[in-house]
């Protein structure tokens, strides 16, 4: 990007707080006139432009963390920001009108009570806002723990793994069949599959983690074959442990 459009950037920026502080200054002033005539006690008149220009900011803040929420959430969010804008709008104009038709700022009793309506109408959006806002969030971090392992960026590639695992025997596993059971060779691209996937407690094998591996890679497990491939991952596991820790004891020269 060259200089100029950066500085021509930085100008467009300036240009907008500029101009979002002038009207937030302009409008607060009138709003607070409004809340005096209003009969709104003392300093509480200085918090009351903050009601409702404060919910427009906060809504429009809403809109950009819910920018990926569903429709129907952003329409939401979209209705209370339109309706706080036309709110400021009303009280605005009606500032003007009214002091215009005399000297002094004098509502009437209708004006009045929507006036008075606005605070807690504001405090129920809030809140209401801020519980849409953590059901999106939550709805969020759910998706990214539940989200399948991909197995393409794994560490183990399938498809250069299972031409090499062709040749090798099958792990025996832990438990072998007794008498009169007849023991299932494991699937080698489910073995493989199986190594890419998380392990549980205890560094060990865990059957949840490689079902969720497999069936996020389309392929369908049952519960049996899931055993199978993690007792023999899991045989694989501890065999690489004992060679580890033979390599690492001291050989004895007698």
């Amino acid at each position: 990007m060259s200089p100029t459009a950066l500085r021509g950037g930085g100008t467009v920026r300036t240009g907008v707080v500029l101009l979002a502080v002038v009207g937030f200054t302009l409008s607060y002033d009138a709003l607070r006139q409004m809340a005096v005539a209003a009969h709104i006690r003392g300093v509480l008149t200085y918090l009351f432009p903050l009601v409702i220009d404060g919910f427009i900011a906060l809504g429009v803040i809403a809109l950009i963390v819910l920018r990926t929420a569903p429709l129907r959430s952003r329409l939401y969010v979209w209705t209370l920001v339109g309706l706080a804008t036309i709110t400021s709008i009303w009280a605005n104009a009606l500032h003007a009108v009214r002091l215009n038709e005399r000297t002094r700022l004098h509502l009437d009793n209708a004006t009045v009570g929507a006036l008075s309506a606005i605070a807690p109408l504001a405090l129920a959006g809030a809140v209401h806002l801020h519980l849409v806002i953590n059901r999106h969030l939550s709805a969020e971090r759910t998706d990214e723990e539940t989200r399948p392992v991909d197995v393409a960026a794994a560490p183990w590639n399938v498809a250069n793994v299972a031409p090499e695992i062709a040749d090798e025997p099958t792990p025996v596993s832990e438990n072998p069949p007794t008498a009169g059971e007849e023991s299932t060779p494991v699937d080698h691209e489910l073995l493989a599959l199986a190594r890419t996937a998380p392990r549980g407690r205890g560094g060990k094998a865990s059957r949840r983690h490689i079902e969720e591996t497999v069936r996020g890679t389309g392929r369908s497990i049952s519960k049996d074959d899931a055993e199978r491939v993690k007792d023999a991952l899991q045989a694989e596991l501890d065999g690489a442990t004992v060679q580890e820790q033979s390599a690492q004891d001291p050989v004895l020269v007698t």
